[in-house]
């Protein structure tokens, strides 16, 4: 095995690639903590493809931190809509509240400031702060977990206690003060487009030389990462109600635990996959007891579509139900798309738009 590079001639490389390999990004042109925070913000856990349009419809939509203040909720959640993760939307929202009220529109320029703001943590604060404010403060996220852990063959888990704060300090170690920003944004390409996570092209890689994973053949088994817990089960069951005008409900999901905020069809949740005769007995009894048995009953997709959250799987079951009198205060079925809905939500009142009305 080769002797590892010096850490500023680990910097020096990861500079030197990244000045020839960069993305050419819209806030990578700018060191405005408000454009520089909301890249970070969308981009976390959303691939640069996913998150650049909506980077763009936010900026279109908000200019400025005092415009995405002054919007309602559902605006920015409907902005949203199809990211997923949607607290991150409530607290881009509230931190932009705060910011343009109690801060005057300027977000603080040292590290413990922006970390006290909501949904910033240590990354996010890092990232702002050696970008704008040229602040000494390493990132480490997911790539760059990977660059050092493959590059230095470090096998502590990563996700745990010990690892991330050995990562922390390895992080410092190697960071390049002279070029903060630049190096933070580098380090973090380079983790993206040449150190990724399956199939790495290591023969193009200007740390190959002297990168312990390679020497070892071992390159896919760097991160270690401790087994993820149980993944949880639950069936979630929809029922779309029309009545003879072609209107519908949809109902604000409630405070804590998934997609609070947003909206839905009425939502039986049960122990496993409902059948259709427990489904439309479900229908008389408990959603729609006055108006009595529905016309007819449509079931739109015949085995559970499967959402995958971090911690849990949704098996989501959606039925039309064709109602013989008006709902009270219903909604137009043209007006539904205005409301702020989770994903899965979204793309079954594009089918229902197509297929059956």
């Amino acid at each position: 095995m080769q002797p590892q590079l010096e850490y500023m001639d680990f910097s020096d490389r990861i500079l030197s690639w990244y000045a020839k390999n960069k993305r050419d990004l819209p806030w990578r042109k700018t060191r405005d903590p408000y454009s520089v925070w909301l890249s970070e913000i969308i981009m976390q856990q959303t691939r640069v493809a996913q998150g650049l349009p909506y980077y763009l419809r936010f900026k279109e939509r908000f200019p400025e931190v005092a415009d995405l203040a002054m919007a309602g909720e559902e605006e920015v959640l409907k902005t949203w809509q199809g990211l997923g993760y949607y607290s991150r939307a409530r607290n881009l929202h509230a931190t932009a509240i705060r910011v343009s009220g109690e801060f005057g529109g300027k977000f603080p320029d040292t590290y413990k400031g922006l970390l006290n703001l909501k949904g910033i943590g240590p990354y996010t604060a890092a990232a702002i702060g050696s970008i704008c404010y040229d602040l000494h403060t390493p990132v480490v996220d997911g790539n760059v977990y990977r660059v050092l852990s493959r590059y230095f063959g470090v096998d502590l888990p990563v996700n745990s206690g010990a690892g991330s704060r050995y990562f922390a300090d390895l992080a410092g170690k190697v960071f390049n003060k002279t070029h903060p920003g630049t190096y933070n944004q580098a380090l973090m390409e380079f983790g993206a487009l040449q150190c990724v996570p399956g199939n790495p092209d290591c023969d193009t890689c200007p740390l190959s030389e002297s990168c312990a994973a390679l020497a070892l053949k071992q390159v896919a088994r760097f991160p270690v990462k401790l087994p993820k817990k149980d993944i949880r089960k639950r069936y979630f069951n929809y029922f779309m109600p029309v009545d003879p005008n072609f209107r519908t409900h949809l109902f604000k999901r409630a405070e804590g635990g998934i997609w609070q905020g947003l909206y839905e069809f009425p939502l039986l949740e049960s122990e496993r996959v409902l059948s259709d005769k427990l489904a439309e007995e479900h229908i008389v009894k408990g959603l729609f007891p006055k108006i009595g048995r529905p016309l007819k009953v449509l079931k739109s997709n015949p085995a559970p579509l499967i959402h995958k959250l971090s911690h849990q799987h949704l098996y989501l079951t959606f039925r039309i139900v064709y109602l013989s009198e008006d709902l009270a205060d219903g909604l137009p079925i043209s007006e539904m798309e205005r409301y702020p809905v989770p994903v899965p939500i979204a793309n079954f009142m594009e089918t229902v738009k197509n297929s059956y009305f």
